[in-house]
């Protein structure tokens, strides 16, 4: 499995904790990463559940940096849809060293032009890249 494909994972896990409350995520998680139309392996699975944990660990200090550079459109605001890939796209650029900040924000952008709103790509690009 390519790294966008274990990154489109994290992104649908993510997007799915939107609609959870915070005790209901492991188990939907576990559901998700259990899947058999899913198609993980044990170690694919574990991959994606660490990043979606550690995300999720830093989701108010990145909700915090956006709030800071976003006009207009706070967190609280934002489609469920691009504020998880600004989120996703964020912690690469902040917290992941293996991933350069080009990719984080080219690879956010790639899915918001596949799963969000036509203007999806161009918002999530100006977001992140206010954040450098």
């Amino acid at each position: 499995m390519t790294r966008r494909e274990l990154r489109k994972h994290v992104f649908t896990l993510l997007f799915c904790c939107e609609f959870y409350e915070k005790n209901e995520i492991n188990q939907q998680k576990e559901l998700y990463l259990d899947n058999p139309e899913v198609h993980l392996s044990e170690e694919q699975a574990e991959h994606i559940s660490a990043r979606v944990d550690l995300v999720l660990e830093k989701k108010e200090e990145i909700d915090e940096l956006v709030n800071n550079v976003s006009e207009n459109w706070k967190t609280d605001r934002m489609g469920k849809v691009e504020l998880s890939l600004i989120r996703l796209g964020c912690y690469e650029m902040k917290y992941d060293d293996d991933i350069p900040t080009a990719v984080a924000i080219n690879e956010a952008v790639e899915l918001a032009k596949i799963y969000g709103s036509q203007e999806a790509g161009a918002f999530v690009n100006g977001v992140l890249a206010k954040l450098l």
